[in-house]
């Protein structure tokens, strides 16, 4: 009897599939643009075709791109449906500035802008999963209030000297490959170099990182490290790879113990130094970020402890990778741009005198003179600007919980709903939008920032204005057409760390050394074995540079060798090599 009910109910509950499947495929998100779907199997048929395609010359392309030909495909819309189900949730890729500017902001319906999409859970072993990344709502107000101090300019300012002697051994280092000729991995260096900065800025430890022996790392950093790269190749359901994910466990096991030792340590003595100052008379708050944080905490609990601790490795994390990417293509766009390296090198001049010795811009860095001149590095400024808008570090995702009624306009003027969706601002097609950046969006002109060159966020608002200007500079960029760091209440937290990082080595650092890549993204040379310009001004070359899809996006892109005297006199530099 209960069988022939089941064989009876069985027809009826296959339509009611179909139906729902059909629905899910064709309907609910019918509006928004999109390539024709599977029934089955949504687009993963179609990202599969267009990732062969795009990957066929460019191995390992980062995905951005793919979704920018995709998108090409469709005529570049604002925004474009991913349908990745029943493998992942379904993606809504943003590609007009004028849709994630809603995204990011507040509104009434969600006061912290958009919520974050639960798909940043994935990442929960490598930066915590209290981390304020991930965190929503209240909660996440309460961490940005806490740490915001450790983060503000005028604070940063006062690391100045703690970010010159983390650039020493990076200097030495360098020195070293030019007077071998050796390869070199210039990833490898800015990695490390980037690590031992946001470590003194965040701990106030020395993790060794820049150690010419990496077996004298610090078990920290070895472990992070290691971390960051069991999430290069190998994401996904956690069932498809157990032995990566047991591996994980193990490593965030070992981090949290080591990182609550270390809070523990912090915190104790933090309080032995107040009662100290508290019987002289004297009053000293710390530096780093994590000391300003515990400012006044008179008990550590054990829940305090994770918290912090998860905030200290997202910090960690983000503060040393994302830097460290956008040092690489610097070097690497200046090393091909030679009229803005110029720049670069004239204005370093005019502000620090003729003599490139990293002592002696030191000493002026360290003066009283010293924060003007990091203000007035402009065209250097715009360097590190154009450097992100090409090649954005990072991204975010959001999403707007089924039925909260989130709508965006398009610039036609139509509404969408985006509830349900994951909700991806992709900053690699927003910031290379012809409509915005003209016909050099995919070509690196520093000049178009000249006016406009400050890296820091501002506020949610819009420059009007269309037309080019000198030097591929247009009349006016909307504001929220740059978005490396992300906009709104939640953009980062430490863009302002990274500006001042970057400005500071590139004022140790361009006008010590010529940086020559060979291997992939080389310059290509003529018969008399010199390089050739073209019409944009850069010089050709033998194949195109590319980020690729894994933590830091130019791993084993830019290897380096370097040949001739370190040396430096006023007029020449060392010639460096990076594969």
């Amino acid at each position: 009897m209960v069988s022939n009910l089941l064989l009876a109910a069985l027809p009826l509950l296959v339509a009611y599939l179909v139906t729902k499947l059909r629905y899910l495929r064709f309907k609910q998100f019918s509006e928004i643009p999109q390539h024709k779907p599977s029934f089955l199997w949504g687009h993963l048929k179609v990202v599969h075709e267009f990732t062969q395609r795009c990957t066929a010359a460019k191995k390992d392309l980062h995905s951005d791109f793919v979704f920018q030909e995709m998108n090409k495909k469709l005529g570049n819309p604002g925004l474009m449906l991913v349908d990745l189900r029943p493998v992942a949730y379904p993606i809504a890729v943003i590609t007009s500035h004028h849709i994630a500017e809603q995204i990011s902001r507040a509104s009434k319906l969600f006061p912290w802008s958009t919520p974050k999409s639960p798909t940043i859970n994935a990442f929960d072993r490598l930066i915590g999963s209290r981390s304020i990344i991930s965190r929503q709502g209240e909660e996440w107000k309460h961490l940005r209030k806490r740490f915001n101090p450790g983060f503000a300019p005028h604070h940063l300012m006062t690391l100045l000297p703690c970010i010159l002697d983390k650039t020493q051994p990076f200097i030495e280092h360098l020195d070293g490959y030019a007077k071998t000729g050796d390869e070199f991995l210039l990833d490898d260096l800015t990695v490390n170099l980037t690590f031992d900065i946001i470590g003194a800025v965040v701990m106030d430890v020395d993790f060794d990182a820049q150690h010419p022996d990496t077996t004298r790392q610090g078990e920290f950093i070895r472990l992070l490290s290691e971390q960051v790269h069991t999430y290069g190749s190998h994401n996904g359901p956690w069932w498809l790879r157990p032995r990566v994910e047991w591996r994980r466990y193990q490593i965030d096991s070992r981090l949290n113990q080591i990182l609550w030792d270390m809070i523990r340590q912090k915190h104790a003595e933090q309080q032995q130094q107040q009662q100290q100052q508290q019987q002289q008379g004297a009053s000293q708050k710390s530096r780093s970020v994590l000391g300003l944080s515990l400012q006044g905490v008179d008990h550590l609990s054990d829940a305090l402890i994770k918290d912090t601790g998860d905030q200290i490795r997202s910090f960690l994390f983000a503060g040393h990778d994302t830097t460290a990417i956008l040092l690489g293509w610097i070097f690497y766009e200046l090393s091909r741009t030679p009229a803005a390296l110029k720049a670069v090198r004239d204005e370093l001049d005019d502000i620090f005198g003729r003599d490139a010795d990293p002592d002696v811009v030191r000493e002026k860095l360290l003066s009283r003179e010293g924060e003007d001149a990091i203000r007035h590095m402009t065209y250097t400024s715009a360097v590190i600007k154009e450097a992100l808008r090409l090649h954005p570090p990072a991204g975010t995702a959001r999403r707007a919980p089924p039925g909260s009624g989130f709508m965006v306009r398009t610039p036609q003027g139509e509404d969408l709903c985006l509830d349900g969706l994951v909700v991806y601002n992709c900053a690699n097609i927003i910031q290379r939008d012809p409509a915005v950046f003209g016909d050099t969006a995919d070509d690196f002109v520093p000049e178009r920032w000249l006016g406009d060159a400050d890296t820091p966020m501002k506020p949610n608002g819009e420059a009007q204005g269309e037309g080019e200007g000198e030097g591929g500079r247009r009349a006016a960029i909307p504001a929220s057409a740059w978005r490396p760091f992300e906009r709104g209440p939640r953009n980062c937290i430490g863009q302002e760390l990274a500006n001042i990082e970057a400005r500071v080595i590139i004022a140790v650092v361009a006008r010590r050394y010529d940086f020559v890549k060979v291997g992939r993204g080389e310059i290509r040379l003529d018969g008399n074995g010199k390089p050739t310009l073209n019409e944009k001004g850069q010089f050709e070359v033998e194949s195109e540079l590319y980020s690729v899809s894994c933590p830091t996006s130019m791993v084993n892109a830019l290897r380096y060798c370097g040949h001739g005297s370190a040396d430096r006199c006023a007029d020449a530099t060392n010639n460096i090599k990076v594969d």
